[in-house]
């Protein structure tokens, strides 16, 4: 009898589970993405849970990272659907051409189906909306089994927040990589000998991916502070013979009270062997066990360095960036209140190449005015741009930018003959240096039109370490662009000939 009991048991939970999938793939659209929405809204009760949780366990930290990301889609499929009748009408009155996702992690299949409007393609974008639903139905049964274990590790201590509220507080999508940060630095590494007790973390990322913040959000926790009597900040390129002298005195002052020290290393460019091996090697002098290093950099030859295995950082994918650029853009305001301007928004968030800066600086224009016109304005100016940029240059505006620091133009808002020329941008710490009163929304939005080349502070980060992005404009009208490229031409008729 206990042997046929379970047996029984088992062969019953089968054909109920295939009796519900097999209920479920035959739902109208509309009621797919009723129960789309309420299996994401119990995704979302286990990863805010888990968010407020200090997890320890690296399998259940994957485990909730794979959660959260199937989160993401799941609303990114969600809003698509909501909003592909706004894709066929051109957001009502309002014409926007309509464009397939431009950066998806989806297939290029399955963005064929989330892109087109053709009754053929409706099937498969419930297809789609169908293998999302029964993934995160499978993920959330497999999570259900860690809950308990879940309740048990200890709360972090945070004020509730708001959505909206919260990502002005803590860093976006990265619980998975800070806490594993945190393992790295509370716990003893195995060494195999005494030499090797300077445990030496890379964390590798493209330019403007987040690693400085990360690494700030986790000096900032109370545990590292308790941990580390000294934490030192350190950026290659302003890395001088003073600083070493201040590294020395900090290292002799812990040693003499046998206290833990922890180096912050931000490589920026190059990595400088003699000066990376005169700093390793001065820090492992003055250390004992348990001191450590963190390095940084969008070069992978730091991993050589490592004591440990580096942590590599990427861009938050599509669906990810979509789900923040939503949440920033409307704040408190319900976006199925505004089902139009919510479509508009995911098609504005495919323009902005995944850059957290681009995508603070328009979810800002856009709070000033949630009118139809304006919005749509705003989608067609960015288009514009954008195409025209990779019909010249082969690659995206902002990636050109931020990641090689090439000049460009951008369209003022409402004024089709000006333009703004970006010569440079930099990043600096407020506390550095005084920064620009002009902003870059005062400048696109046209309320301020400054004479000559000028620095506008395109963005001001609220997390440590406050980074603020500055920009160099230089505001042409359209004629003016016309005549300098007619006389380049012209020079360079002359020259030929």
């Amino acid at each position: 009898m206990e042997i046929i009991l379970p047996a029984v048991l088992g062969e019953l939970a089968t054909r109920s589970m295939s009796f519900v999938i097999n209920k479920y793939s035959k739902l109208p659209v509309q009621a797919m993405e009723i129960n789309l929405e309420r299996i994401l809204l119990r995704a979302q009760v286990i990863v805010d849970e888990a968010e407020e949780r200090h997890i320890t366990n690296r399998g259940m930290l994957r485990q909730m990272s794979m959660l959260r990301d199937a989160m993401y889609q799941g609303f990114y499929v969600l809003d698509t659907l909501r909003y592909r009748a706004f894709e066929q009408d051109g957001a009502g009155d309002n014409k926007v051409l309509n464009h397939s996702w431009a950066r998806s992690k989806f297939s290029c299949a399955k963005r064929i189906c989330l892109s087109s409007s053709s009754s053929s393609t409706k099937a498969s974008q419930e297809l789609v909306a169908e293998n999302v639903l029964d993934s995160l139905r499978t993920m959330i049964l497999d999570a259900s089994e860690s809950l308990m274990l879940l309740t048990t590790y200890p709360r972090l201590h945070r004020q509730p927040y708001n959505m909206h509220l919260l990502l002005g507080n803590c860093m976006f999508g990265r619980q998975m990589e800070m806490e594993l940060i945190l393992h790295f630095l509370l716990h003893k590494q195995p060494s195999s000998s005494k030499l090797d007790r300077f445990d030496v973390l890379p964390i590798v990322g493209p330019a403007y991916c987040g690693k400085s913040t990360l690494v700030a959000q986790v000096c900032n926790d109370e545990r590292i502070r308790d941990c580390f009597s000294q934490i030192a900040f350190f950026r290659h390129g302003t890395f001088t013979a003073e600083d070493i002298d201040i590294l020395t005195d900090r290292c002799t002052m812990r040693h003499e009270k046998n206290r833990k020290l922890l180096i912050v290393f931000e490589v920026v460019g190059e990595l400088n062997q003699d000066l990376w091996g005169n700093l390793y090697s001065l820090s492992r002098k003055c250390s004992t066990s348990g001191s450590k290093t963190i390095i940084t950099s969008r070069s992978d030859k730091i991993t050589k360095l490592g004591t440990t295995q580096t942590m590599t950082l990427k861009h938050l994918p599509d669906e990810a960036f979509w789900y923040f650029f939503k949440v920033i853009t409307f704040g408190s305001t319900d976006p199925k209140m505004h089902p139009r301007l919510a479509y508009l928004a995911m098609e504005i968030s495919k323009m902005l190449n995944g850059s957290l800066i681009a995508a603070n600086l328009i979810g800002g224009i856009l709070r000033t005015n949630f009118g139809i016109h304006y919005w749509c304005n705003i989608l067609k100016l960015m288009r514009e741009s954008v195409e025209k940029y990779r019909s010249m240059h082969g690659d995206h505006p902002l990636h050109d930018l931020l990641a090689e620091n090439k000049p460009g133009y951008v369209r003022t808002l409402g004024k089709t003959t000006e333009d703004v020329f970006i010569s440079s941008q930099y990043q600096t710490c407020s506390s550095q240096e005084e920064l620009p009163k002009i902003t870059a929304q005062d400048v696109l939005c046209g309320g301020i039109k400054p004479q000559g080349t000028f620095k506008v502070l395109a963005w001001k980060s609220p997390l440590p370490p406050y980074h603020c992005y500055i920009h160099t404009y230089e505001i042409q009208q359209l004629q003016t662009r016309l005549v300098k490229k007619r006389r380049s031409l012209n020079n360079s008729v002359i020259r030929g000939a």
